[in-house]
C-alpha cells in the first residue's frame, strides 16, 4: 500500500516536472528548452528580454522545486522499503524464535517421556523382584515345614523360575 501510495507521488512529480509550466502576468507559459510557448504557439521572439528572463528564472525555481521534491519522494520510498525490509526481518526472527520455542518444547516433552519410561521399568523391575523374593520365601517356607508334595514342588520351582526370567528381562529395560 505505501509503494503504491509513494508510486503515485512519483508519477504525479514527473507529470508536473514534464509539463514545464509557468504562470507570468496571468498568462501559463510551457519553457521546452530556450522556447517559451503560450497555447503552443512560440512567443519568445514576442516577449522582451526581460519578460523571458523572469519567465526562464521562475521556470528554473520550479524545476529545482520539483527536483528537490522528486528526490524528497526517493528518499522516503527508500526509506518505506527500508522500513519494510525490516519488518520482514523482524517477522522472521520472530518465526524463527517460535520454532526454536516448538523445538524446546518438544524437546521438554521428549525427556519427560523419557523419564516416565525409566520410572516405570524401575517400577517394575522393583514389584517383579518383589514377586519373586516373596515366591522363593514361601517355597522355602514350605518346603521347610513339609508340606509340599512333589507336584506342587515343580510347580512352584517353575513358578520362581519365570518370576527370575521377568526379573532379569525388567532388569535389561531397566
Amino acid at each position: 500500500m505505501k509503494n503504491i501510495f509513494v508510486a503515485l507521488i512519483l508519477f504525479g512529480f514527473c507529470l508536473t516536472i514534464n509539463a514545464q509550466e509557468v504562470v507570468f502576468k496571468e498568462s501559463t507559459y510551457k519553457v521546452k528548452g530556450e522556447k517559451i510557448l503560450k497555447d503552443g504557439e512560440d512567443v519568445t521572439k514576442t516577449l522582451s528580454l526581460e519578460d523571458q528572463k523572469h519567465i526562464k528564472d521562475a521556470y528554473s525555481v520550479k524545476k529545482v522545486e520539483l527536483e528537490k521534491a522528486k528526490a524528497q519522494a526517493k528518499a522516503e520510498e527508500a526509506q518505506v522499503k527500508a522500513k519494510e525490509k525490516a519488518v520482514k526481518k523482524e517477522e522472521k526472527a520472530k518465526k524463527e524464535q517460535e520454532k526454536a520455542l516448538k523445538n524446546a518444547q518438544k524437546e521438554q516433552k521428549k525427556a519427560e517421556k523419557a523419564l516416565k519410561a525409566k520410572e516405570k521399568a524401575k517400577s517394575n523391575f522393583d514389584k517383579a523382584g518383589k514377586k519373586h523374593k516373596d515366591a522363593v520365601a514361601k517355597y522355602e517356607k514350605l518346603k521347610n515345614k513339609g508340606k509340599l508334595s512333589p507336584v506342587d514342588e515343580k510347580k512352584s520351582l517353575e513358578k520362581i523360575e519365570k518370576l527370575r526370567e521377568k526379573v532379569e528381562k525388567t532388569k535389561r529395560k531397566l
